[in-house]
């Protein structure tokens, strides 16, 4: 087959990747539509390069199966959750309905276990792989715990705040000031500061008091 007949076959068969590109997409809304067609070209190269026509089966129904392939095979990389994990619980799934069928009731987990080796660690994996939807109600057990910390809002709060406690402990008299700046930012205890401040340790509990009344009153009149 000569370069020219190989574009020409690959153009005119780029519609059908379109076309199951779009069913995909339908099945799927959460794949880029973009991605799924782009697979299928690949796919589709592959095919028109494979194809035999001594096999007798035309060009357009070998290449279907070829560019569906292909775009499913894109579609499972983009899955958390891998192949292998799949397809050990569909097994798992078919064994318990054949055992249901037997025994007419629902078989244990543990009759599931032994006849398919890994299962647990399966079901494991797929568990933390499948995404929680925000849309549909949690399952039984799992809770989100809202984080605002990056909300501009909040950060916006939160440095106002920040900026008042400094301006009111920067009103404090010197020797309050020191007391809180040492023992809230540097983390150094009351009893350890009675030196450096050449008083009791009694006098420093004292101003230690005043300071954190005086902070409150001034922080209470400017919210």
């Amino acid at each position: 087959m000569t370069e020219d007949a190989r574009t020409a076959r690959i153009h005119a068969l780029l519609p059908l990747v379109k076309q199951l590109a779009r069913r995909v997409h339908r099945m799927l809304p959460q794949a880029d539509f973009d991605d799924l067609t782009g697979d299928g070209c690949v796919g589709l190269i592959r095919a028109v390069d494979g194809f035999d026509p001594a096999l007798g089966i035309p060009l357009e129904c070998y290449a279907r199966r070829v560019v569906l392939g292909a775009i499913l095979n894109g579609v499972r990389r983009l899955d958390p959750v891998s192949e292998r994990v799949r397809r050990t619980i569909r097994i798992a799934e078919r064994i318990r309905y054949a055992l249901a069928q037997e025994l007419h009731a629902l078989p244990a987990p543990h009759a599931l276990d032994e006849r398919v080796p890994g299962l647990a660690r399966a079901q494991i994996e797929a568990h933390r792989g499948t995404p929680l939807s925000l849309d549909a109600v949690l399952p039984a057990g799992e809770r989100l715990e809202p984080d605002a910390a990056g909300d501009p809002q909040t950060i916006v709060v939160r440095r106002a705040e920040r900026e008042r406690v400094r301006a009111a402990v920067a009103a404090l008299p010197q020797r309050q000031r020191q007391i809180v700046e040492a023992h809230y930012f540097e983390e150094r205890s009351l009893r350890s500061l009675h030196g450096a401040l050449a008083v009791s340790p009694q006098r420093v509990s004292q101003l230690h008091l005043l300071a954190v009344a005086r902070l409150r009153a001034e922080l209470d009149a400017s919210a």
